[in-house]
């Protein structure tokens, strides 16, 4: 077989791909540029293409041996410093089909996507297009091919990512007893209310695939570990974001789908090595989403697009370099610059029953604290009490808001020196709701010419130009006339399949849609630059960074107990940016200070997200929120520039230790959480700072009873001692002679 490489070294990164003169393209290196993996020959093709009349060369039940994607052959590729495009072509059906790479200089991370044209002369109908495919990280035995010269000079190796912790082995995926050469899949569930769920599976374990012994079959197994979710909610059922480890070389990848709807990945068997094992990411599908396109000659496809970081230093330093990903991708937000603390009156407050008489109070009671926002949740254009099934409108209430309507508490808002905001649900319209007359039908998700209901609501199709014009009229009025400069946008149902109205299938109408309400934000944040908005669903139900990186924060939960939110703030830098990462900290009058707190260090985790009836509380319990604020906005500087880590693991959900790190070049943060029912002693294996001459100190709260933190240099370790949970704190670890210049 001859075959030629291509060789691309975007600075952290190399990538080479294998372009056979018999076989589809495929990925036979990915790694980092400072410790690449040698190139080897593999069988999974860089592209699958599902689709109707050719379906797969091999029967299976997953989407590796498409037909089409085995016929690919390589025709070309173009290649900068910053992107690298790879075409191929079919020749029976004339699909032709270009993948593209583009990376940051100094990040060990791409974004990759697929475009398909149909060069031929029949029509073709898609089920399924790969974003990514490829082998996993682990070392295959086969000989290396030997490698031909690079089609473009390799920059020079960058440095991985100081803030990079390397795993220690009490950090390895892997649990006892596993065979330490075995790859494994990490993933997290998700759910209303107990998001971030992490699990690793090992891939020759029970739950993983079976050992067929395909190389006495002759052919690859039939199966596949699938991870999926439908409809609109993206990590309504598991969080869009999955690591592959190999457990003995510390090689990983990790990958997010920056997709605002269905998608799918499934990690297969090959048959190359006892390790071997593809990844194939996609969007909407066919087989689990009713996702279907008719192809024209001439019309072109273009996949859902997927971040892939890699790493030398297992889980958590893929999740780091994803991270860096992350921040490069996002919009910039220059009123979100600051993070400036956001009060919310919804959790465990108000909950929707907003009015005149209750918000001044906590509104005065806010700004003392130190609030910079205030944003006025749910409840405030319903008149009647029952308002679920009316929304749509969008007007203000007249009885919540006498002698002076809403207009007189934003302007209480703006007066006690902070900016308003309002809660926002814009994609749905009520059964109830004037607009679900006043709009056409073709403006709504629609099935067999019938509106599709959920929950007693409506969907708009944002595909349809009077449900855009519509919702851009209600933000502008909300910001023209009303002043707001924050909206919560929440997204609470969801329509199932999609909508067939001018689409083949109701997961290509579905598909339109998503992408069309993303055209809507970028004209909403191109008109409005001054108006901070925080993506909400249901809690964290959509948390994707097709949204993420347009949006300013996520509320990561609709959690109401404390003691449980404490394993989701944890969590949520694995999915999110930590200053992305809105942690509800709702303080409650009658609290003890530990359990106070404890709900503080939640937001102090990420994105301190305040709520609570602060207006009815002691001075003592003020004292402790305060401190808080205080600290958030001490530190979150350094929140927007660091790294998530997680010492003893990420968390699990009923973990009595939980801990979070967050580390910057110059100081590490550690929020820490008991939840067990004693005093206890408690070390934390810090291997990355081993040898480090570090002070600790407690940053939140100080006023409370002493953990006694102290740092073991020699073995890198940290040793402190909390009391009966629950309880937290936060400890900062900054280099002894750092902190000596400071003084």
């Amino acid at each position: 077989m001859t075959s030629t490489f291509i060789h691309w070294s975007p600075g952290a990164l190399s990538l080479v791909v294998e372009t056979p003169a018999d076989a589809p393209a495929r990925i036979a290196a990915l790694g980092t540029a400072a410790a690449g993996p040698d190139p080897q020959h593999r069988l999974q093709p860089l592209v699958e293409v599902l689709t109707l009349g050719e379906g797969h060369s091999l029967s299976n039940l997953r989407f590796s041996n498409t037909a089409v994607g085995n016929r690919l052959r390589y025709t070309g590729s173009d290649q900068t410093d910053g992107e690298l495009r790879i075409r191929q072509r079919d020749p029976q059906t004339g699909i032709e089909v270009t993948s593209v790479f583009q990376a940051e200089a100094g990040i060990a991370a791409f974004r990759t996507w697929t475009e398909v044209e149909n060069t031929g002369t029949a029509s073709r109908i898609l089920q399924m297009v790969s974003s990514f495919a490829a082998e996993s990280p682990a070392e295959s035995p086969a000989e290396s091919p030997a490698e031909s010269p690079a089609e473009s000079p390799a920059e020079s190796p960058a440095e991985s990512p100081a803030e990079s912790p390397a795993e220690s082995p009490a950090e390895n995926p892997a649990g006892p007893g596993d065979d330490p050469a075995d790859m494994v899949l990490m993933r997290a569930r998700a759910d209303w209310c107990a998001e971030g769920r992490w699990v690793t599976i090992p891939l020759r374990g029970a739950d993983g695939l079976a050992d067929i012994n395909s190389v006495l079959h002759g052919h690859d197994g039939r199966g596949s570990h699938v991870t999926a979710v439908k409809s609109t909610w993206s990590s309504g059922e598991f969080v869009p974001v999955g690591v592959l480890a190999d457990t003995r070389t510390g090689r990983a990848w990790a990958w997010q789908i920056e997709h605002n709807g269905a998608w799918r990945w499934e990690v297969d068997g090959r048959r190359d090595a006892p390790d071997a094992y593809a990844l194939i990411v996609t969007g909407p599908t066919d087989g689990d989403h009713q996702w279907a396109t008719r192809l024209a000659p001439g019309e072109r496809f273009v996949s859902v697009p997927v971040s892939v970081a890699v790493s030398d230093e297992g889980y958590q330093g893929a999740i780091a370099a994803l991270t860096h990903q992350r921040r490069a991708s996002r919009r910039p937000h220059a009123a979100d610059a600051g993070l400036p603390l956001i009060f919310n009156d919804y959790m465990n407050t108000l909950m929707g029953d907003p009015t005149t008489e209750r918000l001044l109070p906590l509104i005065d009671a806010a700004a003392a604290i130190g609030a910079e926002y205030f944003c006025i949740d749910a409840g405030w254009y319903d008149d009647g009490g029952h308002w679920w099934d009316s929304v749509g409108e969008w007007e203000p209430s007249t009885g919540r808001f006498p002698d002076g309507g809403l207009r007189k508490v934003l302007d209480h808002i703006r007066a006690a020196g902070m900016q308003p905001g309002l809660w926002l649900e814009p994609e749905v319209v009520g059964v109830r709701s004037p607009i679900a007359d006043k709009l056409p039908p073709e403006a709504f998700l629609s099935r067999h010419g019938e509106r599709v209901v959920e929950h007693s609501r409506y969907l708009l199709d944002l595909r349809h130009p009077a449900a855009r014009a519509h919702l851009d009229e209600v933000v502008d009025r909300l910001v023209n006339d009303y002043g707001a400069r924050y909206f919560k946008l929440d997204y609470n149902v969801t329509p199932g399949p999609g909508t067939d109205r001018d689409a083949l299938q109701p997961g290509e109408g579905l598909l339109g849609h998503n992408r069309a309400h993303l055209e809507w934000l970028d004209g909403v944040l191109d008109r409005h630059p001054d108006v901070i908005f925080e993506n909400c669903a249901s809690g964290a139900m959509r948390a994707d960074y097709a949204l993420l990186s347009r949006l300013q924060l996520q509320s990561t939960s609709d959690q109401q107990d404390f003691r449980l939110y404490a394993a989701i703030a944890a969590a949520a830098p694995a999915t999110m940016l930590p200053e992305q990462a809105g942690n509800w900290a709702y303080p409650e009058a009658g609290q003890s200070d530990e359990e106070i707190a404890f709900t503080m260090v939640n937001g102090l985790a990420g994105r301190l997200y305040l709520s609570g009836y602060l207006n009815q509380m002691g001075e003592r319990e003020v004292g402790l929120i305060r401190d808080a604020v205080q600290v958030h906005q001490r530190i979150r500087g350094d929140v927007a520039r660091s790294v998530p880590f997680w010492p003893v693991g990420l968390p699990g959900w009923e973990d009595d230790l939980v801990v979070l790190g967050l580390r910057t070049p110059e100081s590490t943060y550690l929020a820490v959480w008991w939840r067990g029912d004693a005093p206890t002693v408690k070390t934390l294996d810090l291997t990355h700072e081993k040898g480090s001459a570090l002070v600790v100190r407690t940053e939140y709260p100080e006023s409370l009873t002493d953990w006694d933190p102290q740092w073991d240099a020699q073995a890198g370790r940290l040793t402190f001692s909390p009391g009966a949970g629950p309880a937290a704190r936060l400890f900062r670890l900054d280099p002894i002679s750092d902190l000596e210049n400071q003084l």
